[in-house]
């Protein structure tokens, strides 16, 4: 069984940076992708950023330049890192990561959310 538990949500001011750790633990094979999603009250759930395990990167618009995501393979764990966060960054943030089991199943798996509140 395979779980991705998040961390390091909570109540920030704008401007103050916080980070995001997730990591997969359980019957892991192989780990591929991993990223985040957030969700908003009253919008739909939308991709923040991912990361390859070499390393290759995709971040939304509205987060380039500001958010660093990043893994520690070894780890399983996926961070973001939330540098100059505004109010409308402000949702409930969702680790994911495609991973194969030990069955050798590959799936994408997700975390339970963490709520980021950046006030103004």
């Amino acid at each position: 069984q395979v779980q991705l538990v998040e961390s390091g949500g909570g109540l920030v001011q704008a401007g103050e940076s916080l980070r995001l750790s997730c990591t997969a633990s359980g019957s892991i094979f192989s780990t591929d992708t991993m990223g985040w999603y957030r969700q908003a009250p009253g919008n739909e759930r939308e991709s923040v950023a991912h990361i390859t395990p070499g390393g290759s990167t995709f971040y939304a618009d509205s987060v380039k330049g500001r958010f660093t995501i990043s893994r520690d393979n070894a780890k399983n764990t996926v961070y973001l890192q939330m540098n100059l966060p505004k109010p409308e960054d402000t949702a409930v943030y969702y680790c994911f990561a495609d991973l194969a089991d030990d069955y050798g199943l590959l799936r994408d798996y997700w975390g339970q959310g963490t709520q980021v509140t950046v006030s103004s």
